[in-house]
């Protein structure tokens, strides 16, 4: 094996890709059952264009965090958080980390203008600005002159951009924008998604402080950042219940993701409120969140497919 370039696998941060195929799914869902139908097309379409903007967005984020210094400092990187480190054990990749960046922001744009064409004149405009802005973030959440996350904006659109906006993209895709089901959906995932991201910045609050970066966690201390944590995940639960009792006929599947917060979460949440302060606890909190992430997406996308079946929408 060549030792002299890393993994393509490492530079797109893969496995993190999770974050964004699960809101797709979930929009995709809420589409069908609005609509009453599905578009296989358009679903292909979507997810290249929510996978390549991802992708993008990673790349950005590690290109930009080693410019500006914070992954150099940062002696707490891990699987879970810091970045994928690829640029300092590989500093000749800087090139190809660009070269990536931009081709998934040009695939994205191809495939966005594709759906364009295949969707009804009134969700054309939806999906233009969704590209726009999810463009706009992937690049800017660090690089320079914006530096989202510098501002303390990058909680705001961490949540944006795993939330509303990959579930109303992937709901336009299937003919469906603003009807009560997407809408009600719409804070879900980016909520899952920023549970990730405080345990992250709880992590790296040293790097992140001595950088510039405005987290939540380096504003307010990670004793008030576990608090956050556990508030919003609080919220999400009551959003999936409020979700399937009250907006889906026969929506009690979904009610079933929530059964690994009953297994994970007073584990992460322990660990965060008697260990905020101490790096090890953290990474395991940030190690059952993400076990945590993964369960629930992938048992709430299943509960929509079986309500989605249930109901003859699909």
């Amino acid at each position: 094996m060549d030792r002299s370039q890393p993994r393509f696998s490492m530079m797109i941060r893969a496995p993190f890709l999770s974050s964004i195929i699960s809101p797709m799914l979930i929009g995709t869902f809420a589409g069908i059952y609005a609509r009453d139908g599905f578009n296989p097309v358009n679903f292909i379409l979507v997810m290249i264009t929510g996978i390549c903007l991802h992708i993008a967005t990673n790349v950005y984020n590690d290109i930009y965090d080693t410019i500006q210094g914070t992954d150099r400092i940062n002696v707490h990187r891990n699987e879970f958080s810091g970045g994928s480190g690829v640029l300092l054990d590989f500093p000749g990749q800087m090139n190809r980390m660009y070269m990536i960046a931009r081709t998934a922001l040009v695939t994205a744009l191809v495939t966005s203008l594709l759906l364009v064409l295949r969707v009804a004149p009134p969700l054309r405009i939806i999906i233009i600005l969704l590209y726009g802005f999810s463009a706009f973030f992937s690049k800017y959440y660090t690089a320079a002159p914006v530096k989202l996350a510098y501002r303390g904006l990058g909680e705001v659109s961490v949540w944006f951009a795993f939330g509303p906006m990959a579930i109303l993209m992937a709901a336009a895709a299937q003919g469906a924008a603003f009807h009560p089901v997407v809408i009600a959906a719409m804070p879900i995932s980016g909520i899952s998604t920023l549970s990730i991201l405080l345990i992250g910045q709880m992590i790296d609050l040293d790097a992140d402080a001595a950088t510039g970066k405005r987290g939540i966690s380096a504003r307010l201390g990670n004793r008030t950042t576990a608090a956050v944590y556990l508030a919003i995940q609080i919220l999400l639960c009551l959003n999936v219940i409020i979700l399937g009792l009250f907006f889906f006929e026969r929506g009690w599947p979904l009610l079933l993701s929530l059964v690994p917060y009953l297994i994970f979460l007073p584990k992460a949440t322990r660990l965060l409120l008697g260990g905020y302060d101490t790096p090890e606890a953290l990474k395991s909190a940030a190690g059952f969140n993400v076990k945590l992430h993964l369960l629930f997406s992938g048992m709430l996308n299943a509960g929509l497919l079986i309500t989605v079946l249930r109901n003859g929408s699909l």
